[in-house]
């Protein structure tokens, strides 16, 4: 299983990728694979604000409905559209193009709170 150095990772397995202040963020690879086949996406709308463990968005799979949280407080400033029309993104490119919004108004702190690839590999386990 994947974990990309560079990322932060939550314990609800969802994932930050920063991009200068931008959060950009996703579900694991994990996360996608015990959800099975992503049929549906609901994106959270541009300008919605987040708080961390707050709800983000919504996926549904072959399987079952899940929350995905927000990893982190911020603003959304951009939703992958191509989701909605492709969800199954997520399940084939989880870390680069299955990215679900980009974050801003960003606390560096929260983002030094979250997991390195190596501690959320021990969460799993790996």
């Amino acid at each position: 299983m994947d974990f990309p150095e560079g990322y932060k990772y939550t314990r609800d397995h969802e994932w930050v990728r920063m991009e200068g202040d931008t959060a950009v963020v996703g579900i694991t690879a994990f996360a996608q694979s015990e959800l099975g086949d992503l049929v549906f996406v609901d994106l959270p709308h541009e300008g919605k604000t987040v708080t961390a463990h707050g709800n983000l968005c919504v996926v549904e799979s072959t399987k079952a409905a899940s929350d995905v949280y927000s990893p982190l407080a911020g603003k959304v400033e951009a939703v992958n559209q191509a989701l909605a029309d492709d969800p199954g993104l997520i399940n084939r490119a989880p870390y680069t193009d299955g990215w679900i919004a980009k974050l801003s108004g960003i606390s560096e702190s929260d983002v030094a709170g979250l997991m390195s690839a190596q501690e959320y590999k021990a969460l799993l386990g790996k």
